[in-house]
């Protein structure tokens, strides 16, 4: 699964950190002092760290729950997200972290019990509902066998009620979720793009088919579900291609239980699209016409390629209660 497992000095004796090198004796084992050292090192090879990343086991210091982007996720009361990782095991071509991190290795912050209080102490200083976003800077659930992430914070969502935790995924590693109670405040949102998307960008990711099954799983064992349709990539027969996923989709949930459905443009900062056309110079994606608005860059559109286009079509299948649309 990993190259290698780094491990700060600072958190060798935490239970997780013990539970992880002992489940995988076999991987090369390196302390280090600090994490920056090899995540943030100059001249790094990130297409060939993807192919075999590495997993750096660390201790986060700092603010650990943020105000989320305005835009981001659906709207109810104050919206946060906190980072128990850093980068994505899958290889999504489009994907923003490639243009935002030096590094293709992947951080693992165990100091939960900060990222709890914190969170709780978040929880309390909002008077009504508030929001929490897992899945910002990773892939909520892609490596739960590993972080055991929903075993440790389940229960301090379950104990406020008031308090929605989102897990953002395109992971299929539900079983975590399966062998818990389930809560109405923590919704899984899984993650599509069309099949020919899938095919040529998505790499690594588990099947189309594969996430709908998780999340009528997930749905009949009484998790509220969530469906993310980002990010939106305009092109030829775009209609089509999102007629056939919602047909499919749709075909196996109970549409009125669905939590929210969202759809998001193809956007990143520019700066970070610079960096990832230098990673891939070769890439069509990169070489389609671009538009650049207040710092954000994203694929310009025909009017026969609208996110208004895919919208008609999403309302055929849900209400438009059920409905945002995510703008960043």
């Amino acid at each position: 699964m990993f190259s290698a497992i780094y491990s700060e000095e600072e958190v060798s004796d935490y239970p997780l950190v013990k539970q992880i090198l002992e489940r995988f004796p076999e991987i090369p084992h390196v302390c280090c002092e600090r994490y920056g050292e090899i995540f943030n090192r100059n001249s790094q090879d990130f297409r060939l760290q993807k192919r075999a990343p590495a997993l750096i086991l660390a201790k986060k210091y700092g603010k650990l729950v943020l105000p989320s982007p305005e835009g981001y996720g659906f709207k109810g009361g104050k919206t946060f997200y906190f980072s128990h990782m850093l980068n994505c095991v899958y290889d999504c071509r489009y994907c923003f972290l490639q243009g935002m991190y030096r590094s293709a290795n992947c951080v693992l912050f165990v100091n939960y019990e900060d990222f709890e209080a914190a969170l709780r102490e978040t929880m309390q200083s909002c008077s009504g509902p508030s929001t929490y976003y897992s899945g910002y800077d990773c892939d909520s659930l892609a490596l739960e066998p590993v972080s055991d992430f929903c075993k440790f914070f389940l229960p301090t969502f379950a104990e406020n009620p008031q308090a929605i935790l989102e897990f953002r995924t395109k992971s299929t590693q539900i079983r975590g979720l399966l062998e818990s109670p389930p809560l109405a405040n923590c919704v899984i949102a899984m993650s599509f793009t069309p099949h020919e998307a899938y095919h040529q960008w998505e790499h690594k990711v588990p099947a189309i088919s594969k996430r709908i099954e998780a999340l009528q799983k997930l749905q009949k064992a009484g998790w509220p579900v969530a469906l993310r349709f980002e990010p939106l990539i305009a092109g030829p027969a775009m209609g089509d291609h999102y007629q056939r996923l919602f047909e499919e989709v749709f075909a196996g949930l109970n549409i009125a239980a669905i939590h929210s459905v969202s759809l998001g443009e193809f956007r990143m900062p520019l700066d970070f699209m610079k960096n990832i056309v230098k990673l891939y110079p070769d890439e069509a994606l990169f070489a389609r016409p671009m538009q650049t608005r207040e710092g954000l860059v994203s694929l310009k559109q025909s009017e026969s390629e609208s996110m208004t286009q895919i919208e008609d079509l999403l309302f055929g299948f849900i209400s438009p209660e059920q409905y945002y649309r995510c703008e960043m």
